[in-house]
């Protein structure tokens, strides 16, 4: 016992000295010599911790619990046997892990969409997979009651009142790692379903319709040209801060191989829907065919990485419904990340972070001052090599509610990949 504390101790002490040392804030592209914020690890080996996605509520209203994902192993794609554990760390509590359930519907980039519920001080939903079909567990982290949805969930509304979420299963095959595995899904040799596509769902009541096809959104031409013998899918979903309309990429590949689990074969492109809650007033915000990243920074604008038609790869914010766009971060929001706007800054802070660099293999969450310009490094997290393809840890930075703290997920302490917070509040003050 008194080895494994030892062990904590000098893991802790190593991942607090890597956050310290060099880099800090940088304004006009010139790094000034700010020390890195202190870094706080909250989960530790054997079994490995991680969230997943960076647009989902990691954070309890107080900022006392946060969410993670527990797995005894990693480096290798999730077998229709694996199962998972949900919990929360304590943050108030000496970091006391807290188990609430298991999944068997989860990926290395996203999990299980492990979230808090908007508008609920104590409810908490997962994905995980019963029988022939993926569904969603809504638990009541206070009294341990737990209910069943019958569909899983991709993106929750702010109003706390609707889910909105797509085929698994068809996103496992067309784009392996951020779908689950398990089940072979329905309709394997169609490019467009028309019984496939994004649903909404009642968070109380479990009642479900499809509001916007696979077959509808193939039948609007892309750059002129048809969709028809594409195959189609719909990924990464998320809902505008009024509850009021969502964003859908509406992906295709040109082919697959045969089979219902076969690999699919070259690129996919992309272009991103905003829709209404009811599946209706659809448009096309980012047709380009290379939408990556993505948020809502407020109701009728969202930040995007992305490529338009005849500028460059940037970050570049949308205004919904309409055809202006303009450049964010340019020269120093360089590279594409995960991007964020943190609470209670009026929007004037963007979080965000790197891939490894290729030489040093560093990750690099920061902040990004919209008004002045100026971006604020929060440490270089190595990842190691083997840490790559669908089993990559990116840090995926999330801020807790109050936007003084930030979670990230890493590999850097030598435990595999595991959680830490990164204290931001004298920057954001």
């Amino acid at each position: 016992m008194n080895s494994l504390l030892s062990r904590r101790a000098a893991l802790k002490s190593i991942a607090t000295a890597s956050a310290i040392p060099l880099l800090g804030a940088i304004a006009n592209g010139q790094q000034s010599q700010q020390p890195w914020p202190l870094v706080r690890t909250i989960t530790h080996g054997p079994k490995h911790h991680w969230f997943g996605y960076y647009d989902k509520l990691e954070f309890d209203p107080t900022n006392r619990f946060v969410l993670s994902n527990q797995t005894d192993f990693e480096g290798r794609t999730p077998r229709d046997n694996d199962v998972i554990q949900v919990g929360m760390v304590d943050t108030g509590d000496n970091d006391k892990w807290i188990e609430l359930g298991t999944s068997s519907a989860w990926g290395w980039q996203q999990g299980c969409m492990l979230q808090w519920r908007p508008q609920s001080d104590s409810e908490v939903v997962w994905n995980d997979r019963e029988g022939d079909k993926y569904v969603c567990r809504v638990m009541d982290v206070k009294t341990r009651e737990t209910r069943t949805l019958p569909r899983p969930v991709y993106a929750l509304s702010a109003d706390g009142k609707w889910a909105v979420t797509s085929d698994f299963a068809r996103i496992q095959r067309m784009r392996p790692g951020y779908g689950y595995v398990g089940l072979d899904g329905r309709y394997p040799q169609e490019h467009a379903p028309e019984n496939s596509g994004v649903w909404k769902m009642n968070i109380e009541t479990g009642e479900s319709e499809l509001i916007f096809s696979l077959a509808d959104a193939a039948k609007i031409d892309h750059m002129g040209k048809s969709l028809a013998d594409k195959w189609n899918y719909f990924n990464h979903l998320l809902i505008s801060p009024d509850s009021n309309r969502f964003i859908v990429l509406h992906r295709w590949r040109d082919s697959i191989g045969s089979g219902a689990n076969a690999e699919p074969t070259g690129r996919f492109t992309t272009r991103m829907f905003t829709v209404n809650m009811d599946g209706t007033q659809r448009y096309i915000l980012d047709p380009s065919g290379n939408t990556s990243h993505f948020i809502w920074r407020d109701s009728t604008h969202v930040c995007a990485w992305t490529r338009p038609a005849g500028k460059k790869d940037a970050f570049y914010l949308f205004k919904d419904q309409t055809g202006e766009v303009q450049i964010v971060g340019e020269g120093v929001m360089t590279r594409n990340g995960h991007n964020t706007y943190v609470p209670n800054t009026n929007d004037e802070w963007i979080l965000n972070d790197t891939y490894p660099d290729a030489k040093t293999r560093e990750q690099k969450p920061y902040l990004f001052h919209v008004p002045s310009g100026r971006k604020v490094e929060l440490g270089g997290f190595r990842s190691p090599r083997q840490y790559t393809g669908e089993w990559r840890c990116d840090t995926h930075p999330r801020s807790s509610n109050d936007g003084k703290r930030v979670a990230i997920d890493s590999p850097h302490t030598g435990e595999g990949r595991q959680v830490h917070l990164i204290d931001v509040s004298d920057i954001v003050a």
